[in-house]
C-alpha cells in the first residue's frame, strides 16, 4: 500500500482522521451510511455515472460511495477511492473486495494522479476539509479528462442546518460553545459560501460551475429509534467535540435534554432533522 505525502498544512486533518475519531466514525460506519443515504442518492444522480468510466471518489471514507459507483461503470469501469484516514480505508477495503476498486491512503492536494485519466472526480462530504481548496481541486483536475466532470456534496449554512443545529442548541445549555473558527478554516462548513465555492472551483481551472441547493431529512436514528439517535448526537459530529471534555454529570444532562428536542422530530423507528447540503458540479475545460 503506497502513501502520498500530505501537504504540509493538511497534517492536522491527517491527525485527527487517523486518530481515535476516524475509529469511531469507522465504528458508526453502517449507521453513517444508513443516514446520508439520501445526500448518496442526489450525488450519484448528479455525477451520471456511466458503464466503463473512471472515477476517483475523494474522501471515501468507509468506501459506500466508492461502492456504489463501483456498481454503477461496471462493466468495464473503475473506481479509485483516496481518504487520509487508515481506519476507514482498512473497512472500505474489507466491504469491496470483489468490485473493480482500489484505495489510496492519500492527500487528494498532493497525489499525484494519473494524468487524463478519469472520466469523473466526486465527494461526498469529503472536500470541506482542504486547507488550500483551489490547490487542492486543481491538483484533483489534472486527473480528469478534457470535459471530465466533478461532482459533490457539501454543507450549506450551519444555521440552515436542524441536523447539527437541534443537538447544539441543547448542549450550549450545559457546555461552553466550540472555539469561533474562521468559516473558510476546513471544516464541515468550509464550502457553505457559494461565491467562494465558484471562486475556488474558478481559480481551479473549471468551467460550468453550478451550484444546486438540496434541502433533505437525514434519520439521524437511522432507522433505529430514539435511543439511537441520542447515542448518534452525542458521538458523533460537533455536539460530541464540544462535550469531549465535560463530565458524565453534563454529558447525562446534555443527553436528557437532546432525547427531548430529538422526541419531538420522531416518527416511529426515524428521527428525521432538516439537512441542507449543495450538489456542486463543474466541468474539465477541453485542451
Amino acid at each position: 500500500m503506497s502513501v502520498a505525502p500530505v501537504h504540509a498544512d493538511n497534517s492536522a486533518q491527517a491527525e485527527y482522521w487517523n486518530s481515535a475519531a476516524g475509529q469511531k466514525w469507522t465504528d458508526n460506519q453502517e449507521h453513517q451510511d444508513h443516514v446520508l443515504r439520501p445526500v448518496s442518492a442526489r450525488l450519484i444522480a448528479a455525477a451520471n455515472p456511466k458503464p466503463g468510466e473512471r472515477v476517483i471518489d475523494v474522501g471515501c471514507g468507509c468506501g459506500a460511495t466508492t461502492i456504489a459507483f463501483a456498481d454503477r461503470v461496471t462493466p468495464g469501469g473503475d473506481v479509485l477511492g483516496v481518504d487520509i484516514s487508515e481506519p476507514m480505508l482498512a473497512r472500505a477495503r474489507e466491504r469491496a473486495q470483489s468490485l473493480p476498486v482500489r484505495f489510496e491512503r492519500a492527500d487528494a492536494t498532493v497525489y499525484p494522479f494519473k494524468p487524463n485519466g478519469a472520466d469523473l472526480v466526486a465527494s461526498r462530504f469529503g472536500v470541506m476539509f482542504f486547507a488550500d481548496p483551489a490547490k487542492s481541486f486543481a491538483n484533483l483536475r489534472k486527473g480528469l479528462k478534457a470535459r471530465g466532470r466533478l461532482a459533490f456534496a457539501c454543507w450549506r449554512e450551519a444555521r440552515e442546518n436542524p441536523f447539527f443545529v437541534v443537538p447544539l442548541r441543547e448542549a450550549l445549555k450545559h457546555a461552553p460553545p466550540l472555539p469561533e473558527m474562521d468559516p473558510e478554516a476546513p471544516g464541515p462548513f468550509a464550502l457553505a459560501a457559494e461565491p467562494r465555492v465558484r471562486r475556488i472551483l474558478t481559480d481551479a481551472g473549471f468551467m460550468d460551475v453550478a451550484l444546486t441547493p438540496a434541502d433533505l431529512e437525514l434519520d439521524i436514528g437511522a432507522g433505529r429509534g430514539l435511543d439511537t439517535a441520542v447515542r448518534a448526537a452525542l458521538t458523533l459530529g460537533p455536539t460530541s467535540r464540544m462535550l469531549a471534555d465535560q463530565s458524565e454529570a453534563v454529558r447525562a444532562a446534555v443527553g436528557a435534554d437532546i432525547r427531548k428536542a430529538l422526541a419531538a422530530h420522531a416518527r416511529g423507528n426515524s428521527v428525521p432533522l432538516g439537512a441542507a447540503i449543495w450538489i456542486v458540479t463543474a466541468t474539465n475545460p477541453a485542451r
